[in-house]
Parts: C-alpha cells; structure tokens; sequence
C-alpha cells in the first residue's frame, strides 16, 4: 500500500511540474510575442524593470498578482519611472494571468 501511495505520488509531482514548466514556457513565449521582452529583461531592466525586480517590488504584496495584471492591461506611469508602459488591451484576462503569474514567480 504504501509503495502504491509513493508511486502516485511522485506521478503527481511529475505532472504538476511538467504543467508548471509548461506554463513557464508558454509565458515566455506570449511575452516575446507581444513585444514584452523588448523592454524588459528577466534579470536585467532594459526600458521597464527587469521582470525579477517586479517579483521582488510585489513578494510580500498580497494583491500582487491583481497590481501585476492591472499594469500589464492597462499599461501605467510612474511606479519605476516616468517611462511609459504601454497597455496590452488584446490579451485574453487568461493570457494575462498567466504572464502576471511567470514574472510573479520569479523570485
């Protein structure tokens, strides 16, 4: 029995970070797509702050991922300088989640 209960787990595990990596994946390539990566970086800012700065500003923000997504819809001004981030109103709110949660997660 137990030897039954460790086998499910780790196919548990195997799925769930397989879809994490996944997920991960898709992410970076919906950022690339739509210019996101143009301005910033993962580890380094390029125009806007790298995307590890942004997961550091908001760790402890409990309405992080809601700020996040708001910025990435709505664009915005000020919070990291007086550069511009343009709005990316053709995101699905599903395509945004995802990426608010991929920079979230960078920490």
């Amino acid at each position: 029995m137990l030897q039954k209960l460790i086998g499910s787990s780790i196919v548990f595990a195997t799925l769930l970070f397989t879809a994490n990596v996944q997920a991960n994946e898709e992410a970076e390539k919906l950022a690339q797509q739509n210019v996101c990566t143009a301005c910033h970086g993962i580890d380094n800012k390029i125009v806007g702050p790298a995307y590890k700065d942004v997961a550091a500003k908001y760790a402890d923000d409990p309405e992080a991922l809601a700020k996040v997504k708001q910025s990435i819809k709505n664009g915005g001004k000020g919070k990291w300088g007086q550069i511009p981030m343009p709005a990316q109103p053709q995101l699905s709110d599903e395509q945004v989640t995802l990426l608010a949660e991929w920079i979230l997660g960078m920490k």
